[in-house]
């Protein structure tokens, strides 16, 4: 299908591409995974013609059709249904020809070649495809022009998913989708019947929907067999096998080197020396791929919190036209500790709601209580825009920072992960995932009680989103987070909040059932798809609140117990790792019985470590199950 020949590529004198060699077979789903700033989206441009090699070659069958979204998202006046069923070009043209040909042959033929691409169920599959995406009937036949450029992208995907090319590129298609869109374009690509290159920084995404990776690293493309999470097993084996073999090499080349310098001189070894020269110069470097480190992301704690609840919500209504509330009747509580992600579809009020929490919206009704002296930041993807394009990173921290040494300033720049010459660096060229970095650190500067966070990864590559989703399990205050990353999701929050039909309801199933229930229809609020069981009694909102507090006083010493076997288990793990770093030291290797001391000590603590995890496990089972209902 995909021959990639000896590649050779720079962009604006930067080495893109040197050497670079891969083949992916007909009919494969392939992620195309790299560092941001790797060359990626080139890659893409050179496969489809807009750019051209510098040398090799990129080399696909005759006539295969290839389809990807469009650069510029639709703004005319047409509706969406019309704008997506011109993406299927043939039966446009055949459709267009149809009109007007008078050849009784060439009619035959025209209809023949429209029933054979199923023409006559055009407009069902691409409305199916629309309504994946989020847009019902209503929509559907309103004109692009009447939509924000989020919302026209979608438009732009679903046309290209339309017309079922023979290789369907996919570049980034997620950070213009919510998490509901996200799952269904996960099942169409599963069910997909052509070959698919998903270049993605989701890693759900990426191991639900491929089963090959096209690794870009070092200017060099490496193919992998599996989905992303066997990909990175395979390399880490990999580098852990070219390092060991790295060090036999300089093992060997050093002992060459010596001999060579030793009898050089002497006669009756000169023809040994020459003989090892020339293996000196034969023997092939071995090329480490070394793992560039991630810088951290650091989200500082507050010091103190205040006590629960820190926000407490009664018969709440929100919106933005008085008399036409979006969220209506909210009865919620907030607590210090709460990590709560935000399901349900674009334009259901996620983001209305994070206003309200984050006092950026004043409520329309109801009464909202907040503890006192309550810090809040919050993050949202259009505040990339208030970033002063001329100003560096430094200059952004220096405002905040105005009575304080320059050192420490520099300090603080660099805890964002934005060190070196990316400190100095105007705002304008930093690229996407170092705005984003710069934004958290700035909301965050002040160490909030409670972060809300609304699509913070659409930047951020797969190593920073863990990098993130790390920093947010270190935070100290309450989250609430808005993602369409369901492993950020999964990796960092406790209860699900289901947006939908006006309320903001506790969803009481896992990820894994709400993405059923979206492929299944329509969500409606309190985690079941036809909404609450009739026969159970409904609670008021103060009884529901007061029976949360209660079960949560309950099990506080079963959460504290938790808490303390996740510090014995990281406290015994850097015990180990220093365990090992002595075990490396020369004087100690070479003393037996210190080694067998370090080793029964460490497979002491890996027993416990065991032990400890197992009744982590169970107790934190046996807390979220109690906690379902609070």
């Amino acid at each position: 299908m995909l021959q990639i020949s000896d590649l050779t590529f720079r962009m604006m004198g930067r080495p893109l591409f040197e050497g670079a060699t891969a083949v992916v077979p007909e009919g494969m789903k392939v992620g195309l995974v790299g560092r941001n700033g790797t060359g990626k989206t080139t890659l893409f441009k050179m496969m489809t013609g807009e750019l051209s090699p510098e040398s090799g070659s990129i080399e696909l069958p005759k006539g295969l059709r290839i389809g990807q979204v469009a650069q510029e998202a639709p703004g005319t006046e047409e509706t969406l249904l019309e704008v997506v069923l011109a993406a299927d070009r043939e039966r446009t043209a055949l459709l267009a020809e149809a009109e007007t040909a008078t050849d009784p042959d060439r009619i035959a033929a025209i209809h023949v070649r429209l029933s054979d691409i199923d023409a006559h169920s055009a407009e069902a599959r691409a409305g199916a495809i629309l309504h994946g995406l989020g847009f019902d009937a209503e929509a559907q036949s309103m004109p692009c022009s009447s939509f924000s450029g989020g919302w026209r992208m979608r438009v732009a995907l679903a046309a290209v998913l339309f017309s079922q090319p023979d290789l369907l590129m996919l570049d980034e298609p997620t950070n213009y989708l919510d998490l509901e869109g996200t799952l269904w374009l996960e099942n169409y690509v599963q069910r997909y019947p052509h070959t698919v290159i998903i270049i993605s920084h989701d890693r759900d995404l990426l191991n639900s929907t491929t089963n090959a990776i096209l690794h870009l690293e070092h200017r060099k493309l490496t193919f992998y067999r599996g989905n992303y999470d066997q990909f990175a097993r395979a390399r880490a084996e990999r580098l852990m096998q070219q390092t060991k073999m790295a060090e036999k090499q300089a093992a060997k080349r050093k002992h060459m080197e010596a001999f060579v310098e030793r009898f050089r001189a002497k006669a009756s070894k000169a023809r040994q020396a020459q003989s090892r020269l020339k293996a000196l110069e034969k023997m092939a470097q071995v090329d480490i791929a070394i793992d560039s480190d991630v810088q951290p992301i650091r989200l500082p704690s507050p010091e103190r919190q205040p006590a629960s609840p820190i926000i407490a919500m009664e018969g709440v209504s929100a919106g933005y036209v008085e008399g036409n509330p979006i969220l209506q009747q909210l009865n919620l509580r907030i607590d210090a500790d709460d990590r709560i992600a935000l399901l349900g579809a674009n334009g259901n009020g996620k983001s209305t709601f994070a206003k309200l929490v984050a006092k950026r919206l004043p409520e329309m009704g109801g009464k909202v209580t907040r503890a006192d002296k309550l810090r809040i930041a919050m993050f949202a993807q259009h505040q990339l825009d208030d970033l002063v394009p001329e100003h560096t990173p430094y200059d952004h921290v220096r405002a905040l920072m105005a009575d304080q040494p320059e050192a420490k300033v520099r300090a603080r720049v660099a805890q964002m992960g934005l060190g070196g010459d990316r400190m100095n660096t105007k705002a304008r060229d930093l690229s996407g995932g170092e705005r984003a970095r710069l934004l958290i650190g700035l909301v965050t500067f002040d160490a909030p009680h409670l972060l809300i966070l609304d699509e913070p990864t659409n930047h951020l590559d797969i190593d920073s989103r863990s990098a993130l989703a790390e920093a947010l399990n270190d935070y100290k205050g309450a989250v609430i987070l808005i993602s369409h990353d369901r492993h950020l999701i999964e990796a960092c929050v406790e209860r699900l909040w289901l947006v939908h039909d006006g309320a903001v309801e506790p969803y009481d199933d896992d990820l894994e059932a709400y993405r059923k229930l979206i492929l299944k229809g329509p969500v409606k609020s309190g985690g079941t798809e036809n909404g609450d069981d009739p026969a159970t009694p409904s609670l008021s909102g103060k009884e529901r609140r007061k029976q949360a507090a209660a079960r949560r006083k309950e099990y506080a010493p079963l959460k504290k117990k938790i808490a303390d076997f996740e510090s014995r288990i990281e406290k015994a793990q850097k015990e180990i790792l220093a365990i090992e770093a002595e075990m490396t030291k020369p004087d100690v290797a070479n003393d037996g019985d210190k080694v067998i001391e370090l080793s029964k000590k460490r497979s002491y603590l890996e027993s416990r470590i065991a032990e400890w995890e197992e009744n982590w496990i169970a107790c934190t089972a046996e807390y979220e199950e109690a906690m379902a209902d609070a």
